[in-house]
């Protein structure tokens, strides 16, 4: 009976944190992967997309999805393999991308009012 009340308890957290994309990760060592692959040529240094990419920060997609496209994109990005860029380095830049911070509201912004 105490194994189906803690399993009853535990799964939904664990399916939250699953979905959620909370991963863990190392945000600092995220970024540093993120400049290093070459990330930022088309996706902005904070993930803000450009020209070449879209925004993919801050509320990234999740993990799973990011792996998924990662190694098999659709669009115009190459594919990398594990062998360039390795799920545990993916992990990391899944919380850089999670650690960027939203940008102000416009009204916000003096200069923009003005």
């Amino acid at each position: 009976m105490r194994r189906l009340v803690l399993l009853t308890v535990i799964a939904p957290v664990l399916v939250f944190s699953q979905t959620k994309g909370d991963t863990g990760g190392n945000a600092a060592n995220g970024k540093k992967f993120f400049t290093s692959y070459g990330c930022w040529q088309c996706h902005g240094y904070e993930g803000q997309g450009g020209a070449a990419g879209p925004r993919i920060a801050p509320r990234p997609i999740s993990l799973a999805a990011l792996t998924t496209y990662v190694r098999h994109p659709t669009g115009q990005m190459p594919p990398f393999t594990s062998k360039v860029v390795p799920d545990s380095d993916l992990v990391d830049i899944h919380a850089y991308l999670r650690s960027v911070r939203e940008p102000p509201a416009v009204k916000n912004i003096p200069l923009l009012n003005q």
